[in-house]
């Protein structure tokens, strides 16, 4: 039996899956997300230890048989410093974080950005460790002098279990990988002021790749040393790989912390001369990538709706349910992080706005006006990574079924959910079980799910709602330059 770890930006998530992809046993513990002022977030690499420790505990006391791998997926992007021994020289600088605003804006001004995506086909984003690690190479050479290696969660959880430096192809595709060959590009590296610190990067691991747990690894999660471990993809393509994204122009919404829309592609060729936004994936079979465009649109904002109004998670559906698509004439742009937008677009100095409001709105038009608005932000994502298959969904957000039902509406498509959880536990595990050698039938494993079918008259009425969000957001964007 494999242990799927999907390590989430606050929850760390363990699930065991029969042959026919249904969980047998699961857990989860959440982690700790430290949001400083100056819009700094970060996190501690012990404490998430900690959190990977009590679910792989947990899950295997629950089964009745032994453990025959563990497959580890998790949160991508950031800057996961460690030296030698995997010791954290500071804490993580989360995907989140803010503090390279002014010198991504500086790159973007400069044509950096626009040189890096022509090479790699990813876009730069105040979070991405590229402009992570060029901020603090000017305001704080010390971590990296110290630092042996500049990775991500999932290596970084890797290393402390097996004594391996290495990382992910989908980690490392962003931005530095040129994505036809899955090797860095180096004047992708110079570009950004990097050539110096390129001993950090560690070479992606080979398709198929086995860790081993060592004696420490062993020791902390209470099974055997030498237990096979594979390490990624990360959660972006390891939901799509558990979702059920198996043919070209598939998609899949991920309604997380991040509001991710990725399509399934088999060519490496991109239009080096479009918006630098977004993401260009390899994934675990060469010859596959993802276009993802992870919009910074996610749960979160319903989380601040939810703080905001003085209401909990579990109102948010009946407020939908209490009223009609469009708000009442409420509409919003939904841009509450403070590190602006990364796509499909990336502006630093992205903020939301609310207009349309009267006397008589009410929380149910603002929170419709907010869940909609996130809605026409998958669209326009989707319409950049070039949907046209089927389109899978999961996350937090699709619990709703008033809100998964607006995505459908504003997206014109139908929604297929997978029924059981952990989709990215379950990519994780897909993927081991592949390159263990005994894969599992994954077709049989996208049989269990649920399709959310689209309502005529709402999707007819969202066609205008869309055309007014993009002319809002092309306001918007002119307001945020000055």
């Amino acid at each position: 039996m494999i242990i799927g770890v999907d390590i989430g930006t606050s929850l760390t998530k363990a699930v065991v899956f029969d042959s026919a992809g249904v969980s047998i046993a699961q857990a989860c513990t959440p982690s700790e997300v430290h949001h400083l002022p100056g819009g700094l977030v970060e996190q501690d690499l012990d404490q998430v230890m900690d959190t990977v420790t009590t679910v792989v505990r947990d899950v295997a006391s629950q089964l009745d048989g032994p453990v025959t791998a563990l497959a580890l997926t998790g949160q991508g992007d950031g800057v996961w410093l460690r030296d030698t021994e995997g010791n954290a020289v500071r804490p993580a600088i989360s995907w989140l974080d803010g503090r390279a605003n002014a010198l991504l804006a500086k790159w973007q001004a400069d044509g950096v950005t626009r040189e890096v995506f022509r090479r790699t086909g990813s876009g730069m984003f105040p979070g991405c460790a590229a402009a992570i690690l060029s901020f603090l190479d000017k305001t704080e050479p010390e971590s990296l002098d110290r630092a042996a290696v500049a990775g991500y969660c999932v290596d970084a959880v890797v290393q402390r279990l097996t004594g391996e430096v290495t990382v992910d192809v989908s980690d490392a595709s962003l931005p530095f990988l040129d994505p036809a060959t899955r090797r860095y590009d180096e004047a992708a590296i110079e570009a950004c002021g990097l050539g110096h610190r390129r001993s950090l990067f560690a070479e992606p691991a080979s398709p198929k790749t086995v860790f081993r747990l060592d004696k420490n690894g062993s020791a902390l999660l209470g099974l055997p040393e030498g237990l096979p471990v594979t390490a990624g993809p990360f959660d972006l393509p390891a939901s799509a790989i558990g979702a059920g994204v198996r043919r070209p122009g598939d998609g899949i919404l991920t309604a997380g912390t991040t509001l991710a829309c990725q399509v399934l592609t088999r060519s490496p060729e991109f239009d080096r001369e479009g918006e630098p936004a977004g993401m260009f994936l390899c994934t675990p079979t060469e010859g596959e990538f993802l276009r993802a465009m992870p919009a910074m649109v996610g749960t979160a904002s319903i989380d601040w709706a939810c703080k905001l109004l003085g209401i909990g998670v579990a109102e948010i559906g009946p407020l939908l349910a209490s009223s009609e698509p469009g708000a009442g004439g409420v509409r919003a742009l939904p841009f509450l992080s403070n590190s602006g937008e990364r796509a499909p677009f990336v502006d630093a100095s992205a903020r939301a706005q609310f207009s349309g409001l009267s006397l008589e709105s009410g929380r149910a038009e603002v929170v419709r006006a907010l869940c909609e608005s996130i809605a026409y932000t998958a669209r326009h994502c989707f319409e950049a990574a070039g949907l046209d298959g089927t389109l899978y969904a999961c996350g937090g957000g699709v619990r709703s079924a008033e809100w998964t039902q607006i995505f459908a509406d504003v997206l014109g498509t139908p929604i297929v959910i997978p029924s059981d959880p952990g989709v990215g536990a379950r990519g994780a595990v897909l993927v081991a079980a592949e390159a263990l050698g005994d894969p599992f039938d994954a077709a049989e494993w996208a049989r269990h799910a649920r399709t959310v079918e689209v309502v005529p008259e709402n999707a007819e009425f969202y066609q205008q709602g869309y055309a007014d969000y993009q002319a809002s957001l092309a306001a918007a964007r002119g307001l945020w330059r000055l």
